[in-house]
């Protein structure tokens, strides 16, 4: 087993517990095996989740106008697929970047110049590894901070290719050039109530662009381990807790979580087939500096400081709504043993030589605490009284609860999350203070 040596925080200025805080009904699916489960039905189910997807992507395509030009536009990139790269010099930065200096892994991350990416790449090359990113610097959010996190890395020597992972020359060409021994695969469409309003993106970045690096990763020679982002959104409306890696997840609550689960179902595939070493891990809401301005945390600081209304979901019997809130630092810690206890792929030219790991971990906190307790730390931290506003839960694909039993990350990774919410948002709004409230940058 490996154990975690403690990482401090690069980019700011156990057992699980009792489940009994949350008082949560009981479906009848937990107590009684139904006939539904067999191998086939599964198989029927998936098959159709997969068709209908893929019809929606097609439907949804580019070619087809948008109803919307708010809600159905396609997400800008900053750099269009066509961009230029190669090259000589090209080749020399991401040969420099990637190359290892006290450690020993080749990582390539993709999405390194989003939250998690970001952070992960920082601490991968703050500990000798190589590193090279990749991301698409699309607008879902402001990418103005995407473009503060770049300059992060150069400063750390990391070095971020502009390119789309559905790229497929583009990944090519990277491998090509450098022998990567891991990949993490952090990009991704995130949001759980922005699929409503462009579901076509989820289907191109989360299943298409899946598809597009594992097919990278299964031809390169020799093939990379690879480690990358699923989600607790996939246990949907799983009523056990906490969720544990074996329990089903085959009731999808949005279509983020679908795609998700199609991604580990995918996962699968690549891993019989062709040898893929992979593992998927399970985020529970990640918070923490530099996150994401889309996240609940983030915007309740935003409008507390502006005086504006602060909407706290309950659910339809007036429950609470509870999350899993995760700090990055214990998140980094868990991608970093992942990538390291990650056994190596046994394909070779696009052939499986022999077995390889499939894992899905946990990473969460194991605490989760009411959404208005967060509220609560948030008025304390920033010396303002929130203006709170109680409302119905919507049906946009949330769900009432998360809690992560982390057990098995715990035994396998030596994970083991030491932050607690209280910490981790003093840390937050430190910075978030710092970076926004300097008068030099707009918060939205």
């Amino acid at each position: 087993m490996s154990q975690l040596k403690p990482i401090s925080s690069h980019m700011d200025g156990g057992a699980p517990s009792t489940p009994g805080k949350f008082k949560v009904d009981k479906s009848p699916f937990v107590h009684h095996r139904l006939r539904w489960h067999s191998s086939l039905a599964k198989l029927a189910f998936w098959s159709f989740v997969f068709l209908g997807l893929i019809l929606l992507f097609f439907y949804r395509s580019p070619s087809s106008p948008p109803s919307s030009a708010s809600d159905r536009r396609l997400l800008r990139h900053s750099s269009h697929p066509s961009a230029p790269w190669g090259g000589p010099s090209w080749e020399k930065r991401v040969r420099s970047s990637a190359r290892v200096r006290s450690g020993r892994l080749t990582v390539l991350v993709t999405g390194a110049a989003g939250f998690i990416g970001s952070h992960v790449s920082l601490a991968l090359r703050h500990r000798g590894d190589g590193v090279l990113g990749l991301d698409n610097f699309n607008d879902y959010y402001d990418p103005s901070l995407k473009r503060a996190r770049q300059a992060l890395l150069e400063r750390a020597r990391v070095f971020i290719v502009e390119g789309d992972v559905n790229d497929a020359a583009l990944l090519t060409k990277l491998f090509d050039v450098v022998p990567f021994t891991h990949v993490m695969h952090l990009a991704a469409q995130a949001g759980v109530r922005y699929a409503m309003k462009n579901p076509s993106s989820y289907i191109h970045s989360n299943i298409a662009g899946l598809v597009s690096l594992f097919e990278a990763c299964k031809s390169a020679n020799p093939q990379p381990a690879v480690v990358w982002a699923s989600s607790s959104s996939v246990y949907g409306l799983n009523s056990k807790v906490p969720f544990s890696e074996s329990d089903r997840t085959d009731r999808p609550a949005s279509l983020y979580a679908a795609t998700k689960k199609a991604g580990e179902e995918i996962a699968h595939t690549y891993n019989h087939i062709y040898g893929l070493s992979i593992t998927g891990l399970r985020f529970f809401t990640v918070y923490g500096p530099w996150g994401r301005p889309d996240m609940a945390y983030f915007f309740f600081t935003k409008d507390i400081l502006r005086g504006k209304r602060i909407p706290i979901f309950e659910t339809p019997d007036h429950g609470t709504v509870a999350r899993d809130f995760t700090y990055i630092d214990d998140v980094v810690k868990g991608c970093l043993a992942s990538l390291d206890t990650a056994g190596k792929s046994t394909g070779s030219g696009g052939k499986k030589r022999g077995p390889a790991p499939l894992r899905v971990f946990n990473l969460g906190n194991t605490s989760p605490l009411p959404v208005a307790k967060l509220v609560g730390i948030l008025e304390r931290l920033l010396k303002v009284k929130a203006n709170r506003m109680m409302v119905k839960m919507p049906r946009n694909g949330d769900v009432p609860f998360t809690h992560a039993n982390i057990s098995l990350a715990a035994k396998e990774l030596g994970y083991k999350p030491t932050t607690d919410l209280a910490t981790g948002l003093k840390k937050f709004v430190k910075w978030y203070l710092s970076y926004y409230d300097s008068g030099k940058r707009s918060s939205g």
